[in-house]
């Protein structure tokens, strides 16, 4: 792969330590969600003119879409549109719709709205397998861009790993996008993540045996050391998801080798930490 010249205001001939990042959208991996819990439409624009080009997935979390103004909520995804990002509403809000029988409802009334996408989650309700199948397919033939969420937002709640691959197979066969795994806002004391945020290795390996391919998966890694640990297993170009909108720049810069973190991936064992010769 051709590595690429640093595009910014330096315009130095200096290349990216990592070249493998896909730079151009839409990306099917590589993919970066961005979660948010309640920017203005101000603030958003100012966030996706320095770097809407990072951006893939816009999700407004939770159920905080239903508080905006509806004239203000149109705005902001015509706004998010504009840059060539999907935005849709977070997972928790179609399952409060799903307890009170609205769901057809709510996917109808998300594409009246203009949102180009849904999350289909079962995070705090149980959704039998086959209400799951038919709500993904019934948001495809309403044009909308289908991601699913696989875990358990409760801390106590058991992980069995071959059930989520064999709902993984399911959510893919049933025509959603990706598959999104839980780890909230927080990114601790749930799933694969322990209470300091730490990935536990034996449950992403137990995962990963079941799943069909991990660039199907979109991790959700709120905490900059999740991003590292990924972007160290599965390179640059691995999906991740609850980005918060201010850390964009510096994920991007973790994906490309422009942080020490990730820059090290980069180098040899003979050339880390070895005397540069000449300037």
């Amino acid at each position: 792969m051709p590595r690429e010249t640093i595009h910014n205001g330096w315009e130095l001939d200096i290349y990216f330590p990592l070249p493998e990042r896909i730079r151009e959208k839409p990306r099917r991996n590589g993919i970066t969600m961005v979660i948010d819990k309640g920017t203005g439409l101000r603030e958003t624009f100012d966030i996706l003119e320095m770097c809407a080009e990072y951006i893939d997935f816009w999700k407004l979390s939770f159920g905080s879409s239903a508080l905006y103004h509806p004239a203000i909520l149109r705005k902001k995804i015509e706004l998010l549109h504009s840059f060539n990002i999907i935005v849709f509403p977070g997972g928790t809000f179609l399952e409060i719709a799903l307890i009170q029988g609205k769901g057809n409802d709510y996917l109808h009334r998300a594409r009246e709205l203009g949102f180009s996408a849904v999350e289909i989650s079962d995070g705090t309700i149980e959704l039998p397998p086959r209400k799951r199948s038919r709500l993904i397919k019934t948001a495809r033939e309403n044009k909308l861009l289908v991601l699913t969420e696989i875990g358990k937002k409760e801390t106590d709640e058991a992980f069995y790993p071959e059930l989520m691959g064999e709902q993984v197979k399911r959510d893919l066969d049933d025509g959603a996008f990706k598959v999104i795994l839980e780890a909230r806002e927080s990114g601790k004391d749930v799933t694969i993540f322990n209470h300091q945020g730490s990935i536990e290795m034996g449950k992403i390996n137990k995962l990963l045996l079941s799943i069909p391919e991990q660039e199907q998966i979109i991790w959700e890694a709120p905490l900059k050391k999740q991003q590292v640990d990924f972007i160290t297993m599965f390179g640059p170009n691995v999906n991740l998801g609850n980005i918060p909108p201010e850390e964009i720049l510096a994920l991007e810069a973790l994906r490309n080798g422009l942080r020490a973190d990730t820059f090290k991936l980069s180098l040899g064992d003979e050339k880390r930490g070895s005397k540069i010769s000449s300037l």
